[in-house]
């Protein structure tokens, strides 16, 4: 299941990269489509962290 956030809520880039790294592991590299779905959308946010911590330490 795709984890919701609330509205203006932001994970961490470590923390989203934690759960892309669980999902992995108990999926053991082959995602269902449902997993698949959950991944692009973390991979998503990671990256859209990733860019705020790079703005902010700028």
């Amino acid at each position: 299941m795709i984890p919701i956030q609330p509205p203006g809520s932001v994970r961490s880039a470590a923390e989203l990269n934690e759960r892309i790294r669980g999902l992995m592991l108990h999926s053991g590299g082959r995602l269902s489509a449902e997993q698949r779905a959950e991944y692009e959308v973390l991979v998503t946010e990671w990256s859209a962290a990733m860019r705020g911590e790079i703005v902010k330490a700028a």
